[in-house]
C-alpha cells in the first residue's frame, strides 16, 4: 500500500472518546474525501459511528464488547474483575493482533484516549498519534490538592505518567495533542512536543434563543448517562431529588438522553414517581413524550442534547463528556455521584475540579435540589461559574485543527 493509499485506522477506548473520534474524522473526510478512514472502539460497541459507516465514508473493523464496567474498570477493583471475566483479556489480545497484522498492511495510527489505545498503537510498529482526551493538568491543580494522588501529578508536574511520556516521545509518534494549554506545558517540560490546538467536544454546539413555549419556565437540562443499568437508576435519583423543589414559576426539565436508557424505562420511572402523561406545549420542541406533576414539566428528547443544551440555566448530572460539554457553553451545574461503575464520588470529584467548580458534586438529594435552586436563584452566580466553564472547555473549531495536524503529521497532506 502506498504512502498516498495508506488507511487511517482510528483506536479509541470509550463513549466520550468515540465522540471526538468521529468529530476528528469527520473532518478529516471533508478535507479528503479519498482516504480510507477505518474505526475499532476498544471499549463498547462504537455505535456512535453507525451513521459514519451507514454513508460508507468509514468502516469499523475488528472485536468489540460492550464490558460489564462500561469501560470504566480503573474505577474500581469490582468493575476491573468483572471485565477480566467478561473476557477482557481474550478481546485485548485479539485487537492486538488485529492491529499488528493491519500495520504491516501500512496502515496509519491514531490512538484516542489514554494509555490503552496509546500501547496498542506503540505496539504496532506503525507510524502513529495520540490525542489525549481524559488527563488534564487542571484536575489537581485546583482544589485543595492535599491526596497522595494531588502530591504524585505535582511531583511529576504533569497528570499523565513517565510510561505514557516513553510512549509520546518514540520517533514514530508524530503527534501528541492535548484537551488544553496548561497540560501541554506541563508535557513539553519533559520533552514532548505537545500541542493543544481545540477540544473537539465543543464543536457543534452553541446557545441560542428559548422557544416561546419555555421562556416562561425555569430551564434545567437532566443528563443521566448512557451506560444501562446505571443511567437508569441515576435517572431516577435525579429526578426524586427535583420532587423537593418548590419554585414560584414553573420548571422545565429537559431529559436529553441517547438510544438508552429506553423511553419506555424512563417513563416507567416518571409513572411510578406520580407524573402522568401530558402534551407537550409545542411541537417545535421536538420532545418525544411529556409528563407533568404540579409545576413541574418533564421532557424527554432522544438525540435532542445538542439542540436542548443552549436552551438550560442549569445542569443536573450524573454525565461524563455531556456534562463537559453543558458547562462549556457556559451553563453550570450539579451532580448527584452514585454507586457507579462510572459516576462516583471519585469520578465527580474529578470532573469538578477538572471544570474549576463550574460542576459542583452532591452527597445527597436535598442538597443537589438546594443547589440547584441556588443557581437558577442567582443570575450573577451563573454567569460567574459558565465563564469559568466556558475557560476550561474552550472555543469551538478544535476537530478541524485536530484533523489537519494528522493529515499533516500522518499523510503528508
Amino acid at each position: 500500500m502506498s504512502r498516498e493509499e495508506a488507511a487511517l485506522l482510528v483506536l479509541s477506548n470509550g463513549h466520550g472518546e468515540d465522540l471526538i473520534a468521529l468529530r476528528v474524522l469527520e473532518e478529516i473526510h471533508r478535507f479528503r474525501p479519498g482516504l480510507p478512514l477505518e474505526v475499532l472502539s476498544l471499549v463498547g460497541g462504537g455505535s456512535v459511528f453507525s451513521n459514519a459507516i451507514q454513508a460508507g465514508w468509514l468502516q469499523r473493523v475488528g472485536p468489540n464488547a460492550s464490558l460489564p464496567s462500561g469501560g470504566f474498570s480503573n474505577q474500581s477493583l469490582r468493575g476491573l474483575l468483572e471485565d477480566l471475566a467478561a473476557g477482557l483479556p481474550l478481546l485485548s489480545w485479539n485487537q492486538w493482533r488485529l492491529v499488528k497484522r493491519l500495520a504491516r498492511q501500512g496502515r496509519r495510527m491514531l490512538a484516542v484516549g489514554d494509555l490503552l489505545p496509546l500501547a496498542l498503537a506503540f505496539s504496532s510498529g506503525a507510524p502513529y498519534g495520540f490525542i489525549g482526551t481524559p488527563k488534564s493538568d487542571y484536575t489537581w491543580r485546583s482544589g485543595p490538592g492535599r491526596s497522595i494522588s494531588d502530591r504524585y501529578h505535582r511531583v511529576k508536574g504533569s497528570e499523565w505518567d513517565p510510561w505514557e511520556w516513553a510512549l509520546m516521545r518514540r520517533d514514530r509518534c508524530r503527534l501528541v495533542a492535548v484537551r488544553d494549554r496548561l497540560t501541554a506545558r506541563g508535557l513539553r517540560q519533559h520533552g514532548i512536543d505537545a500541542l493543544a490546538p481545540g477540544n473537539p467536544m465543543m464543536d457543534g454546539l452553541k446557545r441560542v434563543a428559548v422557544p416561546t413555549a419555555l421562556c416562561r419556565c425555569r430551564r434545567v437540562l437532566l443528563l443521566c448517562g448512557s451506560r444501562m443499568p446505571e443511567a437508569l437508576e441515576n435517572f431516577r435519583r435525579l429526578l426524586g431529588s427535583l420532587s423537593s423543589m418548590h419554585t414560584p414559576v414553573p420548571l422545565a426539565v429537559l431529559v436529553a438522553v441517547g438510544s438508552q436508557p429506553p423511553l419506555s424505562a424512563l417513563e416507567r420511572v416518571l409513572l411510578d414517581q406520580g407524573y402522568r402523561r401530558s402534551l407537550p406545549p409545542s411541537e417545535s420542541l421536538e420532545a418525544a413524550a411529556c409528563w407533568v406533576s404540579g409545576r413541574r414539566m418533564i421532557l424527554i428528547g432522544p438525540g435532542c442534547f445538542a439542540r436542548w443544551a443552549g436552551w438550560a440555566e442549569a445542569g443536573v448530572a450524573t454525565a461524563g463528556t455531556a456534562t463537559e460539554q453543558l458547562v462549556g457553553l457556559g451553563i453550570p451545574a450539579v451532580s448527584l455521584p452514585g454507586p457507579g461503575p462510572q459516576f462516583q464520588w471519585g469520578f465527580a470529584v474529578r470532573q469538578s475540579r477538572l471544570l474549576g467548580g463550574a460542576v459542583r458534586p452532591c452527597r445527597t438529594p436535598s442538597e443537589l435540589a438546594e443547589r440547584l435552586a441556588q443557581l437558577l436563584d442567582d443570575a450573577a452566580l451563573r454567569t460567574k461559574l459558565g465563564g469559568i466553564g466556558r475557560h476550561r472547555m474552550g472555543p469551538p473549531g478544535g476537530s478541524a485543527r485536530l484533523a489537519r495536524l494528522v493529515l499533516d503529521r500522518l499523510h503528508g497532506y
